[in-house]
């Protein structure tokens, strides 16, 4: 992706980092948050659209258009997943896909920002209990779709958020800030039927990077795969699925299509991976 004049503004100048310093403090993020979820912000809509070259087909547009720039962001599709597939690992969102092994000592270089395991998590042990299992990375770009779904069948049995501050996740941020380290995130470790446990997380980023989550306690915990299990606003997004080691075997077609840099387009409700 191409570094915009006003990202070297705001993280290569001193005044732009002092800007930067204010735009990233909760309060900012809350108004400009209010301010994409108003009708004032209805006329980005078609620039956004014609920029991003989305395509709108199957698209559950609103009696009257959309509300809001949120309430384009966030839209629904009109037709659902094919839930007829077993024993699949499925994708949980449109993407570029990414497959890294988890080592004990792994150092992950996501969007050209380092991190441990731990790190991500908060938590030791439960890192611990993924140490040479995989982290199927999904990077979502401004045209992908931005709900996400489950990836498997199982029972929620932890749920957790980690706050952070929210930064930019284009190159140039990445390459000045720990990003990842900071960006708010939340997970869910799953019991899936299929795959062992799973770990589902959601990463936000500047400006407002709001992560909506539907379940937000353990009653009635149990998922499905294809379930909705939330939406992104706008803001960079990414989520990251760790499995554990010896529960899956990954689809041969997706990672033989992997590009130079190791990703590959991916949608929701995809195959990523199958019971081993």
């Amino acid at each position: 992706m191409r570094e915009t004049l006003m990202l070297r503004f705001l993280y290569k100048t001193v005044f732009g980092r002092i800007i930067l310093k204010i735009s990233v403090k909760p309060a900012v993020s809350k108004a400009a948050g209010c301010f994409l979820s108003s009708g004032v912000s209805k006329w980005i809509i078609p620039f956004f659209i014609r920029k991003n070259k989305i395509d709108m087909t199957g698209v559950e547009i609103p009696e009257g258009g959309f509300s809001s720039f949120n309430a384009f962001f966030t839209r629904k599709r009109r037709t659902g997943l094919d839930k007829s597939k077993e024993n699949c690992l499925i994708s949980p969102c449109d993407a570029f896909l990414s497959v890294e092994k988890i080592e004990e000592n792994t150092i992950f270089n996501v969007k050209n920002t380092k991190f441990s395991l731990e790190d991500l998590l908060k938590d030791k042990g439960l890192a611990q209990k993924f140490y040479n299992g995989t982290a199927l990375i999904f990077r979502l770009t401004p045209e992908n779709y931005h709900r996400y779904c489950y990836p498997a069948d199982g029972k929620i049995v932890h749920i957790r958020k980690v706050k952070g501050k929210l930064h930019c996740v284009r190159p140039i941020a990445l390459r000045t800030v720990p990003v990842f380290a900071q960006n708010s995130r939340e997970y869910q470790v799953l019991k899936t039927d299929n795959f062992g446990f799973v770990i589902q997380m959601e990463i936000g980023a500047l400006l407002v990077g709001k992560i909506t989550n539907y379940r937000h306690s353990l009653e009635a915990a149990y998922v499905s795969a294809g379930e909705e299990k939330g939406y992104f606003e706008f803001g960079g997004s990414t989520i990251i699925l760790l499995v554990q080691n010896g529960t899956i075997e990954l689809n041969k077609e997706v990672y033989a299509r992997m590009d130079n840099n190791g990703e590959t387009i991916i949608k929701m409700g995809d195959a990523v991976a199958y019971k081993k």
